[in-house]
């Protein structure tokens, strides 16, 4: 994945998830297109050590030990990510779960949990963000939601429901911002070979085979192939696009 060099200098990105798999490729697109970054995750291990790989591609990069789920957590992000690099321009709200079980069997609490760190978290971000998204002129918001946008899941209502419910978020974000120059736009990451999905595969049976059979791109997609969209959100280039929800899924959602 080659990313145009320069076109986010200057700018200031906040990714949540961001210590590895979709996260971590779209900081590191975001990264080496000019951007600054500062990355979340609920481990601050796990952050920093994500940020230290960042600073080695010749960028600027922090971290921040952060559960999306807590307000003060986001609003204490947001904070430290203005304090260092003087201003934010890009949000990023990838953080996420998943718990595979049939509806059923679904206690509340997780049912909660879910919601809480996928749709919940995602609007506490954007909130946070938008005071200081607004003092710049501008800004973007890329909302990471799922394929589960769009289908529904025997093993997967709570996280279909929550990335669901994202894209309906975006929308209406995009709307209300509008009039300020802010841009909010959702990613749908198709089956994406991630520590996440290889779980997947292990849990359901046979599954590998029938995304490969059913996707005309013929393979799993792989992290970086999101850092591209993530640049062009984030960028100038998509300043006229908002309140869309993009599949980056090698035509699988295509085939209906």
């Amino acid at each position: 994945m080659t990313v145009a060099m320069d076109v986010l200098r200057g700018r200031v990105a906040i990714v949540t998830g961001g210590s590895k798999g979709l996260g971590l490729a779209m900081a590191g697109g975001l990264l080496r297109a000019g951007a600054s970054i500062a990355v979340a995750a609920r481990n601050g291990e796990a952050a920093e050590a994500a940020a230290v790989a960042l600073r080695a591609l010749g960028g600027e990069a922090m971290s921040a030990a952060c559960d999306v789920r807590l307000e003060s957590d986001v609003d204490a992000l947001v904070e430290a990510t203005v304090k260092r690099f003087g201003r934010l321009d890009i949000v990023v709200n990838n953080a996420g779960i998943n718990i595979r079980k049939a509806p059923q069997e679904l206690s509340l609490e997780e049912w909660r949990a879910v919601l809480d760190t996928n749709l919940t978290g995602a609007l506490l971000g954007a909130r946070a963000a938008y005071p200081h998204l607004k003092k710049e002129g501008g800004g973007k918001i890329i909302n990471v939601g799922s394929m589960f946008s769009i289908f529904g899941a025997s093993y997967a209502a709570a996280y279909a429901a929550s990335k669901g419910g994202l894209v309906s978020l975006t929308k209406s974000l995009a709307v209300a911002w509008a009039p300020d120059n802010i841009q909010v736009n959702a990613v749908l990451p198709g089956w994406i070979d991630t520590d996440l999905t290889r779980r997947s595969r292990e849990e359901v049976p046979g599954l590998a085979d029938r995304v490969v059979a059913r996707t005309p791109a013929g393979r799993w997609g792989k992290p970086e192939d999101l850092a591209g969209v993530a640049v062009f959100l984030a960028s100038g280039a998509s300043d006229f696009i908002t309140g869309a929800a993009i599949p980056v899924d090698g035509g699988y959602s295509v085939l209906g």
